[in-house]
């Protein structure tokens, strides 16, 4: 499939899994598993260690040096012999570690969107509500930052390995490990009751989206 047929496709999956979730109560279903309605808490605290070091501290740590092992290669190892081979795929992922956080982020920021444990469902203030609605008139809370999901968006940004390989098989195997680290960071942010299922669909699907177009772009530019 071409990288423009690819675009269209994730773009289109993105708009359908913002409008799936949107109006029907899928997502609540998954988070009841996580909540505890008699102790009306999580089934796992947020700063229960080694959890948290694993799967917050610990990844967004391991995400970073892995964005800066691949600017320091593009900056200062740019003439070797394997940097210049790998040049187009290293400026990807290094492009993607910044603007996969980065824009999600930017929607986390303006959308209003609340955490699962700021619903009142699960024992806090907001109504359910959809990312298109608004809250009712009389409805005053500060502004609230959940969505879509930013701490595995760092993960989903590693997707952008898939394009570094030119192998088939190492392609992915590549797109397999990452994965698993962002599903695992999803996960572990939905079992606390930071973020929805959609939240982590909805992110994956953008991530992919974003690489894509940055893909093209690298493409283009190395073409000129």
């Amino acid at each position: 499939m071409s990288i423009n047929k690819q675009i269209l496709l994730t773009t289109a999956l993105l708009i359908f899994s913002i409008i799936f979730f949107g109006i029907n109560d899928l997502d609540l279903v998954v988070q009841d598993y996580f909540y505890n309605y008699h102790t009306h808490k999580w089934i796992l605290d947020w700063a229960l260690q080694p959890y948290r070091l694993i799967f917050y501290d610990g990844a967004k740590k391991a995400l970073i040096l892995i964005g800066v092992a691949f600017l320091v290669a593009l900056l200062f190892f740019r003439k070797t012999k394997i940097v210049k081979e790998y040049k187009k795929g290293i400026l990807l992922v290094v492009l993607s570690a910044i603007f996969v956080p980065g824009i999600t982020g930017f929607l986390k920021d303006n959308t209003n969107m609340p955490c699962p444990k700021h619903e009142i469902r699960y024992g806090g203030t907001y109504p359910r509500t959809a990312v298109w609605e608004k809250y009712p008139a009389d409805f005053k809370q500060p502004k609230t930052k959940c969505w879509p999901a930013g701490h595995a968006s760092g993960g989903f940004a590693l997707m952008s390995i898939f394009f570094l390989f030119k192998k088939r098989r190492n392609r992915f195997i590549a797109l397999g490990v990452s994965f698993v680290i962002a599903w695992s960071m999803g996960l572990y942010k939905m079992i606390i009751g930071d973020h929805f299922l959609s939240h982590t669909i909805i992110t994956m699907f953008l991530a992919w989206l974003i690489i894509l177009i940055l893909q093209k772009i690298v493409n283009f530019k190395s073409n000129l």
